[in-house]
This record gives C-alpha cells, structure tokens and sequence, in this order.
C-alpha cells in the first residue's frame, strides 16, 4: 500500500516547479499516504545487540523505542547511537567507565543507555511540507508518527519522502544536487577512527579510496553488521572493546557498490536509489570521485523550490 501511495504522489509531483507549491503539501493529513504504519519497535529492555541485529536483520537504520502495552513513543535507537556507542562518540564513555572496557558486557547493557529520549515526532494530521521541514531543519533521518495519547501509529524515514518528492525536479541533474567535498577515508583505517568521522560529521557512508581512485563504500550498517559478526566475537583475544575497533576497515568494505555519474537526471537516480534499497552513491565521472549524492541533499533540494 505505501509503495502504491508513494508511487501515486510521485506522478503527481511529476508535472514541475509549478505546481510543486499545491502538491507538495498543504492537505492535512496526508502524511500518513507516505508512513509506514505497521511499526517495528522495541522496548527500552532490549539489549544493544539485540537492536543493532533487528537493524541488520530489517535493514533499518532506526528503531523507535515503545512503552509495551501502551505502544507509546518513549525514544528512537538509530545506527548512528550505536556507533557513537561503539567508539565514535561520547557514548563511548559507556564502555570504558560502567562496564571498566568489558566490550561483551557493554553490547549486553539495555538500549536505554543509548537511546534519544524527547524524540522530534508529527501527530497523523501533519502535511507533507511541514514534515519535511521540521525533519531537513533538526537535521534527523526519520520522523516518528504520534497521535494525542503518545502511542507510535506510524513513521516516515528522508527516503520515503526524497523517492516520493523528486518528480518536483524534473530538470535537475546529479551534478546540481551532489556534496562536492567529499570526506573519504582508506582501507587502512581502523574502524574506531571511521566510526568517529561518521559520528561528528553526521554521515552515514563514507567512500573508500586507494590512490585517488573509488574502491569501496563503508557504510554504519557494515559497521554494525561486523559488530554483530559471531566470528568476529570468537577472534577477540579479550573483552576490550579495543580489539575490535582496531581492526581495519578493510573487512567490512564493499567493493561492488552503486554509482552513478554527475550528468544523470535526477529521476534516473531516484530509481536507482529505490531499486537498490540504499539512501546515497558516489559520484564518479571518468573513474573519478567527483562527489556523493544522499536522499538528504534531495530533500534539501525539493525544500528550497517553495
């Protein structure tokens, strides 16, 4: 029903900046024709591990944090905590002074010690426009639908409305839209020291290079998927979280990854994106990295055409 939904808004969107003002949103509740409306969530109870498996195993990159019973919104675990968690970030300060390093008892601690509490949420009357900018302004990747008692009834996510919205910009191409300074790293670097650029620039994927050349992609859903590796665990000498996050990143890059190239349309791009279940792709023009285009940057851009 939402790729239906969505699919439908799309065309309806398809006609251009004209009439982009009228149907990018102003009907109230209209929000709910992009959310997904059976939510998975997880009580505060959960486990870091068990979350970052249900991430992997759905292929989120969030979980909304419910009260059980009452299905009311407590808080949101997104991949970015538990890589902040993991090393990246203050979070990190979890595993160092509660549980004195211990990484294993550490990944076992509730997600509570994680979670985003106070999370940025819309009630099912929200239109289209005003969720989009409440969601491009706070700078979060999903939005949460509540209604007046606090119970979780849906949730829409930047790729749902960046697939849905990019028929309003019908003369755009990849290169008008693409982030040109890219931060790149190496196969070399240590998985702490990637976490850490993901966490402080707010980034979710960052490519990997060799010699100015595109020879990878590393992503925080590769880096939970390590972290939740049973060999991985087997290959620890100790229970120091340090173990782990020395390893370098060159076990967890993918190769064989998605690109497209600064002079495709942005329509062509957005299918891309759907088809392949991914939220961004580097830029190469002549074998050459010339930049990385996210859902984000199309939100951006459909919110600037007011």
């Amino acid at each position: 029903m939402k790729d239906k939904s969505t699919k439908n808004l799309r065309k309806s969107m398809n006609r251009g900046s004209v009439e982009h003002e009228s149907k990018v949103a102003e009907n109230e509740g209209e929000i709910m024709t992009l959310a997904k409306k059976e939510v998975i969530s997880i009580p505060q109870t959960k486990t870091i591990k068990e979350a970052a498996e249900m991430m992997i195993e759905h292929e989120f990159r969030r979980l909304p944090v419910t009260q059980p019973g009452s299905n009311k919104l407590l808080g949101i675990v997104t991949a970015m905590d538990i890589l902040d968690f993991l090393g990246g970030g203050s979070k990190f300060d979890i595993i160092e002074k509660k549980h004195n390093d211990n990484f294993l008892a550490a990944i076992n601690d509730q997600v509570k010690e994680i979670m985003t509490r106070g999370v940025i949420s819309v009630g099912p009357k929200a239109t289209i426009r005003e969720s989009v900018t409440k969601m491009t302004e706070n700078g979060i990747g999903s939005l949460p639908i509540v209604d007046k008692e606090g119970k979780l009834v849906g949730i829409v996510t930047e790729r749902d409305f960046a697939l849905a919205l990019a028929g309003s910009l019908t003369n755009e191409t990849v290169g008008d839209l693409m982030i040109k300074d890219v931060i790149t790293t190496t196969c070399g670097t240590p998985i702490e020291s990637c976490s850490k650029i993901m966490v402080r620039n707010n980034l979710r994927r960052i490519p990997v290079v060799e010699e100015d050349k595109l020879v990878g992609i590393v992503t925080s859903t590769d880096i939970l998927r390590f972290f939740g590796d049973k060999e991985m665990f087997a290959s620890m000498t100790s229970n120091s979280g340090l173990d782990v996050l020395k390893r370098q990143i060159s076990d967890i890059v993918k190769p064989n990854i998605s690109v497209t190239e600064s002079y495709v349309k942005l329509g062509d791009l957005c299918d891309l994106l759907a088809e392949k279940n991914i939220g961004g792709v580097p830029v190469v023009d002549d074998n050459k990295l010339v930049g990385i285009i996210t859902e984000r940057d199309i939100l951006n851009a459909v919110l600037s055409k007011k």
